[in-house]
């Protein structure tokens, strides 16, 4: 055992688009800082590691040089951009943008070599998970795409099958877009239905390209699923192809906007459910890929009240010493979370949900939207995939 790698310095947290905007920076530093109360970043197995941006050469496998480009110079002169995404609204332009976002993806790819390589079993880097970026512009919160180009990373390291799992509310349309036709990466991707949340895609007929059949995977949930049916969506589908397609290594991404409280996004899920499958994830990449897995961040804006928690969960899965649900908040917390906010956090890792639910096996119900939403993607990608959309 190697153990788990984590990517943190606090010089990640300079990725802030500014005040008012969703995707505030608290929400990590309230996470470390949780994460440290609890002693897990202390555990035998557990380094923590800083990052350093990547270079132009290593943004520019997935990103266009011309993009590279319009952002540094975004970040020197602070003009945006916005036929590339640059000075919008979702992707406003602040001091030393570039270097901010070059140093997430510099913090995930050295993660994906190190648990390719064997140095680490597993790594973590929660300020990943930045699916929306495109090859030439930004979206979404999104300036560089980490995990597409720690993907290329351990392709061009000599892995060939290689696995991104993203249960963000949104769907991780970037990530699909790099890989559209490669049929060395499989990218499964569970989230609120484009027809009701950005951005508008990931829909079951997105299968990959002509290159890559069956490659795209995609389950788009209806608004307010909940835990049991979320839970059922992420069986039904997730397993069987993970198994199917036999990855070398596993990425997965984070986001825990499905939450009921987040303000952004509509699938009404708890932070138990979210903890649980972390937990599939964590199992499914010891079963299928020798327990290689890079877990990333991504989305989540109930900064106080849901993210620390949910990815605190996260890290104690990856350092094999999962928090027991009814776990305390430390005081010391508690009392920075009045400082900062004026108000009381979470008293406890849990919500308190019942999380019974009902496997695909026990059958399906056509008057249920969940149940169609699985069904679809289930007769779109399962026979590509040599599998059998009712049965496996």
């Amino acid at each position: 055992m190697t153990g788990v790698r984590v990517v943190w310095t606090p010089e990640l947290l300079d990725y802030d688009f500014g005040p008012g905007h969703p995707m505030a920076p608290l929400r990590l530093d309230l996470t470390v800082r949780l994460a440290r109360a609890l002693g897990l970043l202390d555990l035998p197995g557990v380094e923590v590691v800083g990052a350093d941006p990547a270079s132009d050469a290593q943004l520019e496998t997935v990103h266009e040089a011309a993009y590279v480009e319009a952002v540094r110079r975004a970040s020197d002169g602070g003009r945006g951009d916005a036929s590339r995404g640059i000075g919008t609204e979702d992707d406003p332009v602040f001091p030393r943008m570039h270097e901010a976002a070059a140093r997430i993806v510099g913090g995930s790819r050295e993660a994906a070599l190190a648990v390719w390589r064997g140095e680490a079993d597993h790594a973590v880097n929660l300020t990943g998970g930045m699916h929306h970026a495109m090859p030439g512009a930004a979206s979404g919160f999104c300036l560089y795409n980490d995990a597409a180009v720690a993907i290329r990373a351990l392709l061009a390291d000599g892995a060939e099958r290689v696995a991104y799992v993203d249960v963000d509310a949104h769907h991780g349309d970037g990530v699909q877009r790099a890989f559209w036709d490669d049929p060395r990466v499989l990218t499964v991707s569970v989230h609120e239905s484009g027809a009701t949340l950005f951005p508008g895609t990931g829909f079951p007929d997105e299968t990959g390209g002509p290159g890559a059949p069956g490659s795209a995977v995609n389950v788009a949930l209806p608004s307010h699923t909940q835990d049991a049916a979320w839970l059922r969506a992420i069986d039904a589908v997730v397993p069987p192809v993970l198994r199917a397609f036999a990855p070398q290594v596993m990425v997965t991404q984070h986001g825990c906007d499905a939450h009921v409280e987040d303000p952004i996004a509509n699938l009404d899920v708890s932070v138990d459910a979210e903890r649980l499958a972390s937990s599939w994830l964590h199992d499914l990449a010891h079963e299928v890929s020798g327990g290689r897995w890079l877990a990333l961040g991504g989305g989540g804006y109930a900064v106080v009240d849901v993210v620390p928690r949910a990815w605190t969960h996260l890290l104690a899965i990856a350092a094999h010493h999962p928090l027991d649900p009814a776990t305390r908040m430390p005081p010391e917390w508690r009392a920075q979370v009045v400082e900062l906010y004026g108000r009381e956090g979470p008293g406890s890792m849990s919500d308190g949900a019942d999380l019974r639910w009902t496997p695909w096996s026990a059958g399906f119900d056509p008057a249920d939207d969940v149940d169609r939403a699985v069904r679809a993607t289930r007769s779109a990608v399962f026979p590509l995939l040599g599998l059998d959309p009712l049965h496996d």
